[in-house]
Formats: C-alpha cells, sequence, structure tokens
C-alpha cells in the first residue's frame, strides 16, 4: 500500500533552507542536480593522483589533435573509463600502445559537472606485460620479412569455385557459422571440410598448424580458410606464434586469414595468401557470388548475341553487294567475251585452212600436170618406147648396141625382147632446116 501523500504547502508558508548535507534531503527538501555535482566534483578534486592497470580497449589515433583519448576497461571485469592526455604523453610509451596492451598509468580522476560523468587524466603511460609481447612479435614479424616469408610472390591466388572449402575454427564458434552461412548463400553447391581445434591458449598453436597439414593433404580441399572472431589481443596471440606461421608458410594449399575484426592483425594475416577482415568477408571471397555470376553470363550471352548479329548483318550486307555485282549476277558474262574471241578466231582460222588447202590442192594439181607431162609414161603414151640392154642400161645411141644383141623394150602398155638386125647412122640436117633456124 503506498504511502500517504504529505502535506501540501500553504501558499503562505516561507521556504525551507536547503539542507547542508546528502543525508538531510527529503522528499519535501531535495537538493538541486547541480548541487549534488558540485559536492561530487568537490570530493573529486580533493582525491590525490594514483597508479592503476588496465587494458586499451578502445584507441583511435587522431593526428593534430590537443587531447588523445583511450578506453581502460580491468582485466578481470567490464568495468572501463574514458582517460585522456596529451598526444605527447601516448608517443612517450613507444611501440605497442594499441588496443588490446596492457599499460599502468598515472591518473587524476575528473569529474564533469555539465555531463555527470567521471573521467581520468592520464600524466604518465606505461606499456606492462602485453606491451613488451607486442615488441616482440613485431621483432618476429621483422625477421620473418627478412625471410621472405610475406613476399608477394610466394603468394598463391585463390581458385575461382573450390572444390571443398577446408575451414579451421573454434568448437561451436561464431566464426564457423559466419563462414558457412555466407558463403553458401552465395554459392549453394559449396562442400567444407571442417576442422574444429582450440583458437586461442596454449594448445591452439599445435591444433591449428595440425589442422592445416591435415586438410593441406586431402587432395580436392582448393582453399584452407582459419576463422576466429574478435577478442582481446592476448586471446589473438597464437596467430602470430613462429611456429603457426612457418606451418602456413609451407602449406600448398592456398590460405585465407580471418582472424578478429578490421583492426586485428596477426602475422598469419602476413604470410596468408588472402587477408580477410573478418570471418564473413572470408565467406565472401573463397566463392562467387551465383546470382551475380548468373546475371553476369546473361549479360555476356547478350553481348555474344549482339556482336554475333552485328557481325551477321554487315557480312549479309557485304554478301549481297558482292551478289549484287554483274559478274555474279550473269556468270557467263565473264567468258562470253572469250568466247566470242574464239569463235572469231576458230572461224578465221577454218578460213585460212580451207584457203591454204585449196591453193595446196591446186599447186599439187598443177605439180601433177607437169610430172605427168615430163613423166617417161606420159612419152609412151604418145607412141615412143623405151629399150634397156640386158644389164638395164637405156639406149641413147646406135653406139650402145651391135648386131646381135638382144634389147628389152618398154612400151606404154607392157614390155618385149627384140634383136638388132642393123644399126643406120643418124641423118644430117637438111639445108631447110638450116635456113628455117637462121631466120628465126
Amino acid at each position: 500500500m503506498s504511502s500517504p501523500l504529505p502535506p501540501a504547502k500553504s501558499p503562505g508558508s516561507p521556504p525551507r533552507p536547503p539542507a547542508a548535507h546528502a543525508a538531510e534531503t527529503t522528499r519535501d527538501n531535495p537538493w538541486p542536480l547541480r548541487r549534488l555535482t558540485e559536492n561530487i566534483k568537490i570530493y573529486v578534486d580533493r582525491m590525490s593522483e594514483l597508479w592503476v592497470e588496465g587494458q586499451v580497449v578502445e584507441y583511435k589515433p587522431r593526428p593534430g589533435t590537443r587531447m588523445a583519448f583511450f578506453v581502460l576497461r580491468d582485466i578481470e571485469t567490464d568495468t572501463s573509463m574514458t582517460v585522456s592526455t596529451f598526444p605527447a604523453v601516448l608517443e612517450g610509451t613507444g611501440p605497442g600502445f594499441e588496443e588490446g596492451a596492457r599499460v599502468v598509468t598515472r591518473v587524476k580522476p575528473v569529474f564533469w559537472e555539465r555531463r555527470g560523468t567521471l573521467n581520468l587524466r592520464a600524466a604518465e603511460v606505461h606499456l606492462e606485460g602485453l606491451g613488451d609481447l607486442l615488441a616482440r612479435i613485431e621483432q618476429l614479424r621483422r625477421r620473418l620479412a627478412s625471410e621472405g616469408l610475406f613476399a608477394d610472390d610466394r603468394k598463391v591466388p585463390l581458385p575461382f569455385l573450390p572444390r571443398v572449402v577446408g575451414l579451421i575454427c573454434g568448437r561451436n564458434a561464431k566464426a564457423k557459422d559466419d563462414v558457412i552461412v555466407n558463403a553458401t548463400a552465395r554459392w549453394p553447391a559449396v562442400r567444407f571440410e571442417i576442422r574444429e581445434v582450440a583458437v586461442q591458449g596454449q594448445y591452439a598453436v599445435g591444433e591449428v598448424s595440425a589442422a592445416m597439414a591435415d586438410l593441406d593433404a586431402i587432395p580436392e580441399v582448393d582453399v584452407i580458410v582459419v576463422a576466429r572472431g574478435g577478442g582481446a589481443v592476448e586471446d589473438l596471440l597464437p596467430f602470430s606464434e613462429e611456429a603457426l606461421v612457418r606451418a602456413a608458410a609451407a602449406v600448398r594449399t592456398p590460405v585465407v586469414s580471418a582472424i578478429g575484426h578490421e583492426g586485428d592483425s596477426p602475422l598469419l594475416d602476413l604470410v596468408a595468401d588472402y587477408r580477410a577482415s573478418t570471418p564473413t568477408d572470408a565467406a565472401r571471397r573463397i566463392v562467387p557470388d551465383r546470382a551475380r555470376e548468373l546475371d553476369g553470363l546473361a549479360h555476356a550471352v547478350t553481348r555474344l548475341q549482339t556482336l554475333v548479329g552485328t557481325r551477321l548483318s554487315a557480312e549479309r550486307r557485304s554478301l549481297d553487294l558482292v551478289a549484287s555485282r554483274p559478274v555474279l549476277l550473269s556468270p557467263g558474262a565473264v567468258v562470253d567475251r572469250h568466247r566470242a574471241v574464239i569463235d572469231s578466231l576458230g572461224l578465221r582460222l577454218d578460213q585460212a585452212l580451207a584457203r591454204r588447202l585449196a591453193e595446196e590442192r591446186t599447186g599439187l594439181a598443177q605439180a601433177r600436170a607437169t610430172l605427168q607431162a615430163i613423166s617417161p609414161e606420159a612419152t609412151l603414151e604418145r607412141g615412143y618406147s623405151l629399150l634397156r640392154t640386158p644389164s638395164g642400161a637405156l639406149v641413147r645411141s646406135t653406139d650402145d648396141v651391135r648386131k646381135g644383141d638382144l634389147l628389152e623394150g618398154i612400151l606404154a602398155h607392157g614390155r618385149l625382147v627384140a634383136q638388132v638386125f642393123g644399126t643406120s647412122p643418124e641423118p644430117e640436117p637438111t639445108t631447110t632446116t638450116a635456113s628455117q633456124e637462121d631466120t628465126q
């Protein structure tokens, strides 16, 4: 049951003086909020400087600013406070001051009245424990880099579409779901070979190294993803151990390092073939996006069809242009002129040959007539005959024969044998003949 309301103040009653101490405040006589913040500030300002230790969980360098801010967290609890200091104080801490570093700092509590917040103002900051370890990691990084373990020419390109993805992650870890869910969403047919191991603590280096060697020995595994969610810097230290880094360098299968968040950078990131900012980023990198690839394929097919269509149209126009030429519209026209020339030459050849044959035939007839006219057979046809001695010699003079010789007579038609009974001398030319010759 609620308490009864206090009696209302009478309009004419004088105001009560404010309570001098916090214990004297009542419902009817409360402090104004400014009185509380003033008293808190007075109390905080009376506090002396002190040394505190903790872990840096938030720190973003901002060059050029007058003040630097970081958040200091208690290692065993979630208690945290904002610390402000001059940039020169942080520069004096040396390398290693970053998120995750453990520090010891000399601070003075400061209360801001208007915001009602309590912060710490640091006069000194010193790295403790983890800072020294980070410095040793930096030395290891330089040594391994000088050996060429982080060189770009050692890195192997990731396959476009792996047959099997080897996944190394913590037991029942969220990083496992991040990789599997996002990779499957991009490429539903992707297959995984999973090795759940310790990803922090004293057994992490050995188990992660053994898992990488195991997956590297499986021929179907085309890429190995080492995934771990975010955490404190000391939780990620196994992934900067020399043994694990060298084990990753010895693996022949492409390795993807997906350790922590964007700001985390263990040495495994440097030796891996691909450094993913988060496990989700690793999932996007190891497999292609099926929808995007299908869109790209459809675009390529459309573009190819357009190019082929354009090329076919151009070739068709060229073919139509060639086909429209007279030589193709009437192929015989090419040889018609030559055929006419050949026909003309053939006609001229026939005519020339006919003329030549006629001329030769005429000449042959004339030669035959001449030959017949001067041949012995023609002479015999006119009534003459030839006489030959038994030796075959023609008788041209009476001196060639003697009385009693047998002679062969050759007539125009047949032959005969005659005997010489006598000869008479050749008669002398007559005077009349001589006179005629003289007249001629």
